[in-house]
C-alpha cells in the first residue's frame, strides 16, 4: 500500500467531488447533499487505510509522490506527510463529512445555490489537504492563497450578519499574510539554490540574517493565520459570521496551517532564527491566552465568544512549539487535533442552537435546557472539553504543553496556568446563561426550541464526543504517529530535553 499514490488522490478526489456537485441543477439540493456526502466519505475511507499504512516507526517523511510543474522554476507537484501532517488529514477527513452533515439546511435557509455550497465544501477540503501534503515550498503557497477563495465565498454568500465585511477582512488580513509569505518564499528560492523542494532546502545553509528576514516573512503569514495576537482581529469577525459548518472548518482546521508551517518551514529551515526569536514568539502566545479570554468573558455573540476562545487555545499551541521540548512540542501538536474536534463540536452544536433561537445573542436564552435537554447537554459536554476538563482529549495535550513548558520556562507555563482558571469562566458562564437558570418566556413562542436533538445531529455530535473521550483517556495511537516527527523537529533545531535536575531524581527515587 506504500507504493499507492494516497496523498495525490486524496487532493483530487475533492476538487473532482466538487466539480460533480456544482454541475447538479439548483431545483435537485437533496442530490447534491447526498452526492457531497458521499464523496466525503470517500476521502474519509481512503485518509482510514493511509492512517493505518503510515508506519510510525519508519522514515520520517512516507507517501512521497513528485511530478514535475515547471521544471525551469524547480516547482513539482511534491508530496509527503510525517507524523504531524497524516494527523491533520485525519482530522480533515473526519470533519468534513460531519460538517456537511450538519450544514444540511444551512444553504437553502440562506436562500442561495445548494449545490455551490456544497461544491464550496468540497473545494475547502481539497485545498486543505494539499496544503498539509504539500513538500514543495511554492505548492505549499499556492494551497496557502487558494483555500481563501472558498472560505471567502462561504463566509461572503452564505454566511450571517455583516457577513459581507467579515469576509473581506479575512480575505485582506490572509492575503497580506500571503504576501509576506511570498516575499519569502522568492528569497528562499534566490539564496537556497533555486529549489523549492522541502528535503534539499533544509540541508541548506543560509548567512544569520538572511535567515532571520526569512524566518519572519514566514512567521508574520503564520501568525496571520493561526492567528496569534496582535494578529487576531479577523477571527471573531469571520468566525462570527461564517455558517455554523464553515466556522467549524475555519477555527478546526484553517486555522492550523499557521502552527503547522511553523512547525514544518520555521523551525526546520531556519533553526538559529528560531531559537533567536522564540521569546518574542512565547511572550505572544502568552499574551494571546489571556488576552482573548478576557475578551471571551464579555461576549455576547455565541459564535464570537467561541472564536475568542480559540485565540486563547493558540496561545497554548504557540508556547508548546517555542519552548522546544519534545513533551510540549507533542502536545502542541495533539493541541491542534484535540482543538480541532472540541472546537469543531462546540460551534457545531452552538449553530444548531442558533438556528433553532433564530438569534446568536446570550442574552436571548436562558433556560434553554429546560427545552432541549439533550442538545444542552451535548453544549455543556462541548465546553467541558473546550476548557480542558480532565477525562477530555485537550487536558491531555494542554497538559503536555505546561509541564513541557515549565522545565524550561516556568513564569511563561505559570502565567499561562491562568488562562485555565478564565477558560472556566467564560464556558461555564456562557452555558449557565444559555441552557441554566430561569426560562426566558420567550424561548416558549419560538417554534424551533420545541425540538431537541433530531437523528441526523447526533449522528454529527456522537462521533466528536466519542473520539475526544478516548484521546481524553488513551491518546497514544495519535502520539505515537507524532513523538517521532516532533522529535526529528526538535533536533532540526538544534534543541533537546532538559536533563532533569539531581535533586528532582534523588527526591523522586526516595
Amino acid at each position: 500500500m506504500s507504493n499507492f499514490p494516497f496523498l495525490s488522490v486524496l487532493t483530487v478526489a475533492p476538487l473532482v467531488g466538487a466539480l460533480v456537485v456544482a454541475l447538479l441543477p439548483r431545483s435537485r439540493p437533496d442530490l447534491a447533499k447526498l452526492v457531497a456526502f458521499g464523496w466525503s466519505l470517500l476521502v474519509l475511507v481512503l485518509s482510514v487505510v493511509m492512517w493505518f499504512a503510515f508506519s510510525a516507526g519508519g522514515d520520517r517523511f512516507q507517501f512521497r509522490e513528485s511530478y514535475p510543474w515547471i521544471p525551469n522554476w524547480g516547482v513539482n507537484f511534491t508530496f509527503e506527510v510525517d507524523g504531524i501532517a497524516l494527523v491533520m488529514l485525519m482530522l480533515i477527513a473526519i470533519l468534513v463529512p460531519l460538517v456537511i452533515l450538519a450544514s444540511w439546511h444551512d444553504a437553502e435557509a440562506s436562500k442561495r445555490s445548494v449545490p455551490a455550497y456544497f461544491a464550496l465544501l468540497l473545494v475547502l477540503e481539497c485545498t486543505m489537504i494539499g496544503v498539509f501534503a504539500a513538500a514543495d515550498v511554492f505548492l505549499f503557497y499556492v494551497f496557502f492563497e487558494v483555500m481563501l477563495v472558498p472560505m471567502y465565498f462561504l463566509i461572503g454568500s452564505y454566511g450571517g450578519h455583516q457577513r459581507q465585511y467579515a469576509a473581506v477582512k479575512f480575505f485582506l488580513y490572509s492575503l497580506v499574510g500571503g504576501l509576506f509569505m511570498l516575499a519569502a518564499v522568492i528569497g528562499l528560492w534566490v539564496v537556497g539554490g533555486k529549489t523549492f523542494d522541502w528535503q534539499a532546502l533544509s540541508q541548506a545553509e543560509f548567512a544569520t540574517d538572511t535567515a532571520r528576514w526569512l524566518f519572519l516573512g514566514f512567521f508574520v503569514a503564520f501568525a496571520i493565520k493561526a492567528p496569534f495576537f496582535p494578529f487576531h482581529t479577523w477571527l471573531p469577525d469571520a468566525g462570527g459570521a461564517a455558517p455554523a459548518g464553515a466556522a467549524a472548518l475555519l477555527v478546526g482546521v484553517l486555522d492550523k496551517v499557521g502552527t503547522f508551517g511553523i512547525l514544518r518551514y520555521c523551525l526546520p529551515l531556519f533553526p538559529e532564527a528560531s531559537r533567536w526569536f522564540a521569546p518574542w514568539a512565547l511572550a505572544l502566545g502568552v499574551i494571546g491566552i489571556i488576552y482573548a479570554a478576557l475578551l471571551a468573558v464579555g461576549q455576547n455573540d455565541l459564535k464570537r465568544l467561541v472564536s475568542y476562545t480559540s485565540i486563547a487555545h493558540f496561545g497554548f499551541i504557540g508556547i508548546g512549539i517555542f519552548a522546544f521540548t519534545t513533551q510540549a512540542g507533542t502536545g502542541a501538536v495533539l493541541y491542534m487535533l484535540n482543538h480541532g474536534l472540541a472546537t469543531g463540536l462546540l460551534f457545531l452544536v452552538v449553530g444548531m442552537l442558533i438556528a433553532r433561537r433564530g438569534s446568536a445573542l446570550i442574552s436571548d436564552f436562558g433556560g434553554a435546557g429546560k427545552l432541549v435537554p439533550v442538545l444542552a447537554g451535548v453544549l455543556f459536554f462541548a465546553g467541558l472539553a473546550s476548557l480542558a476538563l480532565p477525562g477530555t482529549a485537550p487536558f491531555v495535550s494542554e497538559f503536555l504543553v505546561l509541564i513541557g513548558t515549565f522545565t524550561v520556562n516556568k513564569p511563561v507555563a505559570v502565567i499561562a496556568t491562568l488562562g485555565i482558571i478564565l477558560a472556566a469562566a467564560y464556558v461555564l458562564w456562557m452555558v449557565q446563561r444559555t441552557t441554566q437558570g430561569t426560562l426566558n418566556p420567550a424561548l416558549t413562542e419560538v417554534e424551533g426550541m420545541r425540538r431537541d436533538l433530531t437523528l441526523r445531529e447526533k449522528v454529527v455530535v456522537a462521533p466528536l464526543i466519542a473520539l475526544i473521550v478516548l484521546l481524553g483517556f488513551y491518546p497514544k495511537p495519535v502520539t505515537d504517529v507524532i513523538n517521532p516527527a516532533v522529535q526529528a523537529t526538535m533536533q532540526d533545531v538544534g534543541k533537546s530535553d532538559p536533563a532533569p535536575e539531581v535533586g528532582s531524581v534523588q527526591e523522586a527515587a526516595k
